[in-house]
């Protein structure tokens, strides 16, 4: 396929197209994230870490409003997650004020965000330096029969999803990975670092969501293959066994290990046998991505081919469902509702 017809729909479900159809974000309250630290703020330090509820706004863009406010520079302030815009999300930013006094941060309330906890830490929060993201969507207009839905919910409340990135990584109708393309294989400059850094990872998740829809369709994308690497579930470390046997897939299935698939860059595969077939396949129409990605100096990295789906919930009402479950951070929400229903979006 080539990269200019890019759809989300090239990408495997694992139960199968969806048999139902709904609206999602008729408006940001449909929309609801819970971001979830794992830590408590330690109290001292020349960082303050605050506790943030915004609605329909982009999380850049509050960012730099608080850097304002605080009357500090746009980099003293940092926060562990992008979230989505068009919705109602609580989220944590750290703001590096040394040795000054501690603004009123009720002063910096809005309609459209308020602070809602503020305390001193030793350290600045980091992307990514969350435990989970709690959610809570409402999709509307919903079209399908309820005992189809349910089943295919209990599938995926008992097996996960896979660990696809989502559509918002590629851009409106795939247009970061166009740029990506002109950068990687035309060697087109991209002057904005940030339009750069969001090329360069729409086209690392790209051949990792490739990989993945082809374990979808083989039937292993949460089984382990020979030679492959094994993520220790909630790090990033990984270990190739000599052998999958019994212990392997009891620690698969026990979520304690999970198949990993590949976020390129330099270095050899560390996979091996049938894994490493499988994404050579798969990535070989794709090597000058690979060789331009390896050029930039990225180093190889793995990711779990299997998202589980904690504490998945479901009810329904007039033509709506209410969906709430938990995803360990770096995974996307899009993820689990895209194998749920086909779902689109109304523009607010």
């Amino acid at each position: 396929m080539s990269i200019l017809e890019y759809s989300p729909s090239v990408f495997k479900h694992a139960f199968g197209t969806p048999g139902a159809r709904g609206v999602m974000r008729s408006c940001p309250e449909d929309f609801q994230v819970d971001e979830i630290l794992g830590f408590n703020p330690d109290g001292q330090g020349e960082h303050f870490l605050l506790h943030i509820r915004k609605r329909n706004t982009n999380t850049e863009w509050l960012a730099r409003q608080l850097a304002r406010f605080a009357e500090v520079k746009t980099m003293d302030v940092s926060y562990a997650g992008q979230k989505d815009r068009n919705a109602v999300t609580t989220q944590w930013f750290s703001v590096r004020i040394p040795g000054l006094t501690e603004p009123d941060w009720q002063q910096f309330n809005s309609d459209q965000y308020q602070v809602l906890d503020a305390a001193r830490h030793g350290r600045k929060l980091r992307r990514g330096s969350l435990k989970a993201n709690s959610f809570s969507v409402v999709i509307r207009n919903l079209k399908g029969e309820q005992q189809l839905l349910e089943e295919r919910l209990c599938k995926i409340k008992e097996n996960g999803v896979p660990n696809y990135f989502g559509e918002q990584r590629f851009g409106h109708n795939g247009d970061n990975l166009v740029l990506a393309d002109m950068m990687l294989v035309e060697g087109k400059k991209i002057k904005n670092r940030q339009k750069r850094s969001m090329c360069i990872s729409a086209a690392r998740s790209y051949l990792f969501n490739l990989v993945c829809s082809e374990r979808v369709a083989r039937g292993n994308w949460n089984k382990a293959l020979e030679g492959d690497a094994l993520i220790l579930s909630g790090t990033h470390s990984f270990f190739v066994p000599d052998s999958i046997d019994d212990e392997i897939q009891r620690r698969i299935d026990e979520r304690d290990i999970m198949p990993s698939g590949p976020l390129w860059g330099r270095g050899k595969l560390p996979v091996h046998s049938q894994a490493l077939m499988t994404e050579q396949d798969v990535l070989a129409p794709y090597a000058k991505w690979c060789e331009g990605l390896e050029k930039l100096g990225l180093k190889q990295e793995r990711r779990s081919l299997w998202l589980p789906v904690d504490n998945l919930q479901w009810e329904f009402s007039h033509h709506s469902v209410e969906l709430k479950f938990m995803l360990p951070s770096g995974s996307y929400a899009t993820s689990v509702i895209r194998e749920v229903l086909d779902y689109y979006e109304h523009d607010v």
